[in-house]
């Protein structure tokens, strides 16, 4: 009987999900449950970004800098946006990464400019990130945590006479499921899309699209891919290789038709680590 009645719960939630999918992203296509509103989206990403920046140690290398804001100024503006606003942050940082907040938030740390090599590379990273604003992932990502803490909850008063342990276990048991059924599944969906965006982004943007899986060859070259993909929120390096060299030909023609090519553009000012 309680299983049945859980059944019912998560279907009903389910369906709730289905009908609340009321959004797609741009060029794949895909559905996506979205709940709350680009404003609001925004506004939270503009909260975050101001927080990250007072512990952050922004870079004061003038060409970083410039190569930076000419990359994102290039590429931004393809990505149409309605009401963002764009600003790119060079920080000083050993760790290898990069991340766009809501409303158009992008961050890049020092770390990643040695395996991005040159202006090209860059481009390959800004676009990805540029493509995660575009494609909304981040208000899906809240979306979806709203949604689970909805199941859950209903879930909790569906077992309110069972004993706590039993409530307990179950309960661990859903969101572990929910976990790496769902979540880190779409949080490897929404990497992918941002390097198919990404890509398309900095190839129409005229810089040499051939540069992304170079980059990704790179990483994992750094990397060794240690992690598990099936417990991770990103793909492996190579499954993101092998998947923008079968764009390749689509990335070409959009770099062909593009009105100005800068092919890999300037290498950057950077040493290897």
């Amino acid at each position: 009987m309680r299983i049945a009645r859980l059944a019912h719960l998560l279907t009903a939630g389910l369906l709730l999900c289905i009908l609340a999918a009321c959004a797609h992203v741009p060029v794949t296509g895909r559905w996506q449950l979205m709940l709350v509103s680009p404003a609001d989206e925004a506004q939270l990403g503009k909260q975050e970004y101001e927080k990250f920046l007072e512990g952050a140690k922004r870079s004061t290398d003038a060409a970083a800098n410039a190569i930076l804001q000419r990359v994102g100024e290039r590429i931004a503006p393809l990505a149409h946006v309605e009401n963002a606003e764009w600003e790119f942050t060079l920080v000083e940082s050993d760790e290898v990464n990069a991340f766009a907040l809501p409303g158009g938030k992008v961050v890049v740390f020092t770390g990643i400019l040695p395996l991005c090599e040159n202006e090209a590379g860059l481009a390959a990273v800004v676009g990805h990130e540029i493509a995660h604003v575009l494609a909304r992932h981040g208000g899906e990502r809240i979306s979806q945590a709203l949604m689970l803490e909805l199941v859950l909850t209903g879930a909790s008063r569906t077992l309110s006479k069972e004993s706590a342990g039993t409530r307990e276990a179950i309960l661990k048991a859903l969101g572990l499921g929910a976990n790496i059924g769902v979540i880190l599944p779409y949080s490897r969906t929404q990497e992918y899309e941002a390097d198919l965006l990404g890509a398309r982004l900095m190839a129409r943007a005229g810089y040499d699209p051939g540069e992304a899986p170079l980059l990704w060859k790179r990483m994992a070259e750094k990397s060794g891919n240690g992690a598990l993909e099936f417990l991770s929120t990103h793909p492996t390096s190579e499954k993101r290789m092998a998947k923008l060299e079968e764009m390749m030909p689509d990335l070409l023609r959009l770099y062909e038709e593009s009105p100005q090519r800068f092919g890999k553009g300037v290498t950057l000012p950077v040493r290897r680590p």
